[in-house]
């Protein structure tokens, strides 16, 4: 009779193997089809570091082969010696990263106000305030650049940085979640005496780190690969960023040299390349968590 009993309360083993079996084989098969999308995603940046190691005639060879003969890593240092790349690569560095900084202080504060502030005319204001994401940033082009004209601004590395120090997007990204912060953590953080500066840095922002992280992606990966504007307020090589060298380097008069081209824009690319694979896990949890709120 015991027996019997161990028998029954024994699970059958395939049975209970059954599942994880289904849920392996799931998930190869989904690995399966996701590898060619991968290898069609990275396609042209694989293209891009083998013609930045061809020759201007195995580019244009048919017969070359898709792989250079002999690699040809002359192409970096004979780029970076065409056009000053150096200076461009410090001058995007200041103008994403300034611009970042105000960014993150603007809309920090605009966003508290909106989210848990009082006062008349605040939803009026809200409604003013997302305009500018409403409206193409080409469509203001004009009136900034007059703007900064006035100024006294053109041809300066201010007149790239100025006008994108506020965000509506992110005060918007901001103000959602601070909604979602309980208000009775702001309620024991003022009984305690803090001031409207004390909780919105012990209380909120470290409850919404992942959207702060999340915005400063969009804006480092936005203005670091801006071209038009920078290419309309300045016409001086010295402030000039990595975008427009590269521009200029498409449009040499002896025709465009695709070996340096592409030598070029992986110098471009490299930083946010490199700043992806250090950040990996914090980039996607920030995604995720901005996602679910």
């Amino acid at each position: 009779m015991t027996d019997v009993i161990q028998t029954a309360a024994m699970p059958d083993t395939a049975t209970a193997r059954r599942p994880r079996w289904r849920k392996q084989l799931r998930e190869n098969g989904l690995h399966l089809i996701m590898l060619p999308l991968a290898l069609l995603w990275l396609s042209p940046l694989i293209w891009i570091l083998i013609t930045s190691l061809k020759t201007n005639a195995e580019v244009f060879d048919q017969a070359a082969g898709f792989w250079p003969d002999k690699l040809n890593f002359s192409n970096y240092p004979s780029t970076l010696s065409v056009a000053p790349f150096g200076t461009y690569l410090i001058n995007s560095v200041i103008v994403t990263t300034t611009i970042l900084a105000g960014q993150l202080i603007t809309i920090t504060l605009a966003a508290y106000a909106f989210a848990r502030l009082t006062f008349p005319g605040k939803n009026l204001l809200f409604t003013l305030f997302l305009l500018q994401v409403m409206f193409p940033i080409y469509a203001i082009f004009l009136t900034n650049f007059v703007t900064l004209r006035e100024m006294g601004l053109i041809n300066t590395i201010p007149a790239m940085i100025v006008p994108f120090v506020a965000s509506g997007y992110g005060t918007f990204m901001l103000r959602q979640s601070f909604r979602q912060v309980p208000s009775e953590l702001s309620d024991a953080a003022r009984l305690d005496g803090c001031g409207h500066m004390s909780i919105l840095w012990h209380v909120y922002l470290p409850l919404v780190k992942p959207t702060l992280i999340a915005f400063g992606i969009i804006s480092v990966v936005t203005h670091w690969n801006d071209y038009m504007w920078p290419l309309l307020v300045t016409n001086s090589e010295s402030i000039r960023t990595l975008p427009i060298g590269l521009g200029l380097l498409a449009k040499a008069d002896s025709g465009a040299d695709w070996p340096r081209l592409m030598a070029g824009t992986t110098i471009v690319v490299s930083p946010l390349l490199l700043l992806f694979v250090i950040f990996q896990r914090r980039f996607i949890d920030s995604f995720m968590h901005t996602g679910v709120k």
